[in-house]
């Protein structure tokens, strides 16, 4: 069974380095893989649905590799710390 990499336990800040981590049919899977910065935070309402302070927090972020903001904002469950990512 393969490594499912989790997302922090914490909020992530501006400038922390994350990479997308998304299932072969999410939408926006084209972005599964990518090393990104957070850019902003913009949190929601969510956590009041689900319980879990996390799922709050909606992030927008850039590719390290170019610089480019991406044109899709991510939930916290679908980034996680460089260092979760498991070894090729």
């Amino acid at each position: 069974m393969a490594d499912i990499p989790h997302p922090s336990d914490s909020p992530y800040d501006t400038g922390d380095s994350v990479r997308i981590y998304l299932s072969e049919d999410d939408a926006d899977a084209q972005y599964h893989g990518l090393v990104c910065e957070v850019v902003e935070d913009d949190p929601d309402g969510l956590s009041e649905v689900t319980g879990r302070d996390v799922d709050s927090h909606h992030y927008r972020v850039r590719r390290v590799d170019t610089g480019d903001e991406l044109p899709v904002s991510f939930r916290h469950a679908d980034l996680v710390p460089l260092s979760e990512w498991p070894e090729s």
